[in-house]
C-alpha cells in the first residue's frame, strides 16, 4: 500500500516525465548543435527520422520504464531492442509537480493501467529545416482511452533571442488540476485565426480552413506548436482535415489543451480514444480549438467530413 505521505502514481509519472522531456530536449539540442543529424526517410522525403528522434526515444521510454516498469509506453520511432548507455537515462522528477495535489478521480490510478505515448521530436522536418520554434518533445498520459496528462517541452524556445538566451521550457498539465509553465491568452473574440499544416497539405485540408471563414490562416510545423499557438492566443482554432496525425502527436497536446477548458476531436467532433490497442493513426483528422468548439465543427465541409471516416 501507498504511504499516506507518498505522492500518487499519476503525480510521480507527470514528475518524471516532466525531468524526462527536458532530457530529451537538451538531446535535441545536442545533435543540431553537433551537425550531425543522420537524417534517414521513413516513407518519404516528409517522413523524417533523425539521430535526435532515435535519441531522444530511447532517453524517454527507458528513464519512463525503469522507474514505471509496468506502464505501456508507445513511442513512435520503431527502434530495435539494444542496451541503452546510461549518459541518456534520466533518474529526476519535477518538484514542481509533485507539490501539487493528485485530483481525486485520479489518485488510484495503478501503473499498469497507464498508456504513455511519446513523439520524441514533433516537427522533424522543421527541424531539419532550422525551424526550430515549431519543434517539441510529446509525453502523453492516457488512462481508460482518455488523454489525462502531457508534457510538451520545447528544446528551441527562445532561439531567436541569440546567444546567450537560455533554450527550452517544458509545459505540462493535468485534468482536474490546470496548465502550467505558460501565460493562457486568447484571440480576441471577433478574430478567427486558423493554424494547419506547413507540409502536409492538400484540397481537403485547404477547403475545410477556407469553410472556417477565417480572418487569417497560419501555416507552421508540429502538432504539439499547434496547441501552444491556442493555449497563447495566437491561434484560435487548429484544423487538420487529413490523415497522418497519430495518436503520439495529439495525446499530450490533448491532455494540456482540455486543462484549460480547450478541446481536440476528429473533424466530426468525435474524441479520440488512448488505449494501448488502438491503431495509431488519427484517420479522421484532427479538430481543436480553446472555445466555440461547436462553430467549427459545424463549418466542416460534406466533401470533407465523406472523405474522412470516424473510426
Amino acid at each position: 500500500m501507498l504511504m499516506s505521505g507518498s505522492p500518487a502514481v499519476l503525480m510521480r509519472l507527470v514528475a518524471s516525465a516532466h525531468s524526462v522531456a527536458e532530457r530529451a530536449g537538451a538531446i535535441v539540442r545536442k545533435v543540431l548543435h553537433s551537425g550531425e543529424l543522420g537524417i534517414v526517410e521513413k516513407t518519404g522525403a516528409n517522413d523524417l527520422q533523425t539521430l535526435a528522434d532515435r535519441l531522444a526515444q530511447q532517453s524517454i521510454c527507458a528513464s519512463l520504464s525503469r522507474c514505471f516498469p509496468k506502464i505501456t509506453i508507445i513511442g513512435e520511432e520503431e527502434l530495435p531492442a539494444e542496451e541503452i548507455k546510461e549518459d541518456l537515462i534520466e533518474s529526476g522528477h519535477s518538484e514542481e509537480v509533485l507539490q501539487k495535489t493528485c485530483p481525486a478521480e485520479f489518485s488510484r490510478l495503478k501503473e499498469e493501467e497507464i498508456v504513455v505515448w511519446v513523439d520524441p521530436l514533433d516537427g522533424t522536418k522543421e527541424y531539419t529545416e532550422g525551424l526550430l520554434d515549431n519543434v517539441t518533445v510529446l509525453i502523453g498520459i492516457a488512462y481508460g482511452g482518455r488523454a489525462i496528462a502531457g508534457v510538451i517541452n520545447q528544446p528551441f524556445y527562445n532561439y531567436q533571442h541569440g546567444a546567450g538566451a537560455t533554450l527550452g521550457r517544458t509545459i505540462w498539465g493535468m485534468l482536474g488540476l490546470g496548465a502550467f509553465g505558460f501565460q493562457l491568452q486568447e484571440v480576441p473574440g471577433d478574430r478567427r485565426i486558423i493554424t494547419t499544416t506547413r507540409s502536409h497539405s492538400n484540397k481537403l485540408v485547404t477547403d475545410c480552413v477556407d469553410a472556417m471563414e477565417p480572418h487569417e490562416v497560419i501555416r507552421v510545423g508540429g502538432a504539439g506548436n499547434k496547441i501552444i499557438q491556442l493555449i497563447e492566443g495566437k491561434a484560435s482554432a487548429y484544423v487538420f482535415a487529413s490523415p497522418g496525425c497519430k495518436k503520439w502527436d495529439t495525446c499530450a497536446p490533448e491532455a494540456i489543451l482540455h486543462a484549460v477548458g480547450g478541446k481536440l476531436t476528429d473533424v466530426h467532433g468525435n474524441a479520440y480514444r488512448y488505449d494501448a490497442n488502438v491503431k495509431h493513426m488519427n484517420s479522421a483528422g484532427v479538430l481543436a480549438t480553446l472555445r466555440n468548439h461547436n462553430y467549427y465543427v459545424s463549418r466542416v465541409p460534406q466533401s470533407v467530413l465523406q472523405a474522412l471516416k470516424s473510426d
